[in-house]
């Protein structure tokens, strides 16, 4: 079924970010609210029984059953859509409903994927132990390479899945040089965006076919509910993904949608102001610890690349503090503002430690083949004062004698 929003996508096409995140996917009741309206509601009525009868059938516009429409919802897809520069969108229930919808739902026994190694732990778990269970072999590369994505194709190869920068390495991969090589060999690029989100980095124009996000990260920001979504062309999310969708049901509740939303309003705020604080935190990080992965930062082995295809280079990097987990948790337990956690895209400032936490399920010898020591930290800087972040981090280094 087509979905109308009743909005003019040649209007809404030359707004730009921050007008689109806060305007675009609008839709009125009679009441003529200004907010958009929650719609709580698990299914629809009909006039007559024919009525039910064409929904079904297709031949008539309108809502059956909040698995698969909802109005809220589809605010959302609409407005998520509209930023992204994608024809349409679907919303999951999570991020990784997301990604396993984008992946299974173009996949067979006897596929072949070529995944980037350095992915958010249970995407490569997606990679390495989902996917070989349904027939579908994976083979996982250092991606910041183009030619190991060439000479990793084989003729059976459907799918080139990446997310870029890293999680939590913070590799940046070169979208235009992958997304043009997979679509020179009839290959479907799907790549995980959350995080830099569509207002730092719209992967569609650089080539890809597909963007996939946690909307639980920055589209939220405020740690609050859980979402995620998927982007591509019509025929792509009506044709292959909803027929996935509708039948598994990683169904996105209205709230949840209703509260993204909301957040979607100040991400373009957010997201920038977080990317300035984080580059404040890091300049000072960069003075006081032996290594740091922040892709802001020339120091970043690939910050021309990442400043050629971002805005900007968002509230999330790496450091390592040497020392081994020890030290790195010391870090942790000493820190008086900023939050333990594993979340990311919040407002408020998070530290975690990847190896016993996101990754912890990787396995030792495939994360220290990405870099993921027990000597390294994730940090998501928020919207507090970063000399406030600073002074913290400053004395929690210098409680482990740095």
């Amino acid at each position: 079924m087509k979905r109308n929003t009743g909005q003019n996508r040649e209007i809404t096409k030359g707004w730009r970010s921050a007008t689109k995140a806060i305007r675009s996917g609008t839709m009125r009741s009679e009441f003529g609210e200004t907010s958009e309206a929650l719609f709580l509601t698990s299914g629809y009525t009909y006039d007559c029984a024919e009525d039910a009868a064409a929904r079904f059938n297709g031949e008539q516009p309108g809502m059956t059953y909040s698995r698969l429409q909802n109005p809220t919802v589809q605010m959302l897809e609409e407005r998520i859509a509209v930023m992204e520069g994608a024809e349409a969108c679907r919303s999951t229930a999570t991020g990784m409903a997301a990604m396993t919808a984008a992946l299974l739902c173009q996949l067979q026994a006897g596929d072949h994927v070529v995944a980037s190694r350095a992915l958010f732990g249970s995407c490569r778990w997606l990679t390495d132990t989902l996917l070989p269970k349904f027939g579908i072999e994976t083979t996982v590369i250092d991606g910041r390479e183009i030619d190991n994505w060439e000479q990793a194709i084989q003729p059976n190869t459907k799918v080139f899945f990446f997310e870029t920068p890293a999680n939590p390495t913070m590799d940046v991969i070169d979208l235009r040089s992958v997304c043009d090589l997979a679509r020179a060999k009839g290959i479907t690029s799907v790549v995980d965006n959350a995080f830099a989100t569509n207002v730092l980095q719209r992967p569609m124009e650089f080539g890809a076919d597909v963007v996939a996000y946690s909307a639980t990260k920055m589209m939220d920001g405020q740690g609050r509910v859980l979402a995620g979504a998927v982007c591509g062309s019509e025929d792509f999310i009506e044709e292959t993904l909803l027929a996935f969708t509708r039948n598994t049901g990683p169904t996105l509740s209205a709230f949840n949608a209703w509260v993204v939303l909301k957040g979607l309003e100040t991400l373009d705020l957010r997201i920038r102001r977080q990317s300035n604080n984080a580059l404040e935190v890091g300049k000072f990080l960069e003075q006081r610890i032996e290594k740091i992965l922040h892709p802001g930062l020339p120091s970043h082995p690939q910050h021309n690349l990442a400043m050629s295809q971002m805005e900007a280079a968002g509230p999330i990097f790496s450091l390592y503090v040497g020392g081994g987990r020890k030290r790195a948790h010391g870090l942790l337990n000493a820190l008086n503002l900023i939050d333990i956690s594993n979340n990311i895209g919040d407002s408020r400032s998070l530290m975690c430690h990847p190896a016993s936490t996101t990754h912890h399920g990787l396995g030792e010898e495939s994360r220290l083949e990405i870099g993921i020591t027990e000597d390294m930290l994730r940090i998501n800087v928020g919207l507090e004062d970063p000399i406030d972040l600073i002074e913290d981090l400053d004395q929690a280094l210098s409680s482990i004698g740095l």
